[in-house]
């Protein structure tokens, strides 16, 4: 069951399972919480699971007007009370977790940030890319976009953000692959719309800040993911005091999809080694 909570302007939805320690899933840009189903069984015999749709994602409301995303996972972990959480973020979720803790530290418990790391050099703020293999994806995104072509955009996400540079969508589980282009499918129909539209702001000097997270934080990426998603969770990692790294081999951006029992046990591992 999917059920929402309001924010200034709209509203965040959710949904959840089991009780006990709270652990908040972000789910990466253009997909939505469905992305972390395969996750759920592992953490909800004894913690409280909730998986939250990004705004402008999924079952949430579409921007109309400025916001962080910080703030909604914030405003979402008081008013479900499930604070302080664990926050499990990959991507665009990864650097909303990190700004969360950086803006709302008392509701943080811990931090797994996958794919990505401070949010104004990730997706979020899009400032700190340097490999021309990701570069060329943005422009032909920035192309279809402006072309209104729904289908070749979709395409080109899935190629940069699913197969990654090293591989094809033809090398990766078909059901993965589909999975993937129906949640980006439903985001594009749901919230875009022609015209401007808003998007999430970054904390701006998050990547200064890291220093002062004092929680534990894992780092996790995939082997074959580009070379800028791999040195932006390092960056993150290096950054954060007692802070440690896994590398999920064979996968990409999204290696909680391509393997989930493996990324499943990396995960139950480090929530399970929390202080209580």
């Amino acid at each position: 069951m999917t059920a929402t909570v309001p924010v200034p302007g709209g509203h965040i939805a959710y949904e959840q399972a089991g009780a006990g320690p709270a652990v908040v899933f972000l789910h990466g840009g253009a997909y939505d919480r469905r992305m972390w189903h395969r996750q759920v069984p592992a953490l909800a015999v004894d913690h409280r699971v909730v998986l939250l749709d990004a705004r402008g994602h999924g079952r949430s409301s579409t921007p109309t007007g400025p916001f962080r995303q910080c703030d909604d996972v914030a405003a979402a972990i008081e008013a479900l009370d499930l604070g302080p959480a664990v926050l499990v973020g990959l991507s665009m979720g990864a650097a909303a977790a990190v700004d969360t803790v950086l803006e709302h530290p008392h509701l943080v418990r811990a931090v797994v940030a996958c794919s990505a790391g401070a949010s104004a050099h990730s997706g979020l703020g899009q400032g700190d890319f340097r490999d021309p293999w990701l570069l060329e994806r943005f422009a032909d995104l920035d192309a279809a976009a402006r072309a209104w072509d729904a289908a070749a955009w979709t395409e080109i996400y899935l190629a940069a953000g699913l197969a990654g540079p090293y591989r094809t969508l033809a090398d990766l589980d078909p059901a993965v692959v589909a999975r993937c282009r129906e949640m980006i499918t439903d985001t594009l129909v749901t919230h875009i719309a022609p015209g401007p539209a808003p998007t999430p702001k970054p904390v701006a000097d998050a990547p200064e800040r890291i220093g002062k997270i004092d929680v534990p934080l894992l780092g996790i990426a995939g082997t074959l993911d580009s070379p800028d998603h791999l040195r932006m969770v390092h960056e993150l990692v290096d950054g954060v005091a007692g802070a440690t790294f896994t590398a999920v081999d064979g996968t990409a951006h999204l290696p909680n999809m391509e393997r989930p029992t493996e990324f499943d046990a990396l995960l139950r591992g480090f929530v399970d080694t929390l202080p209580a």
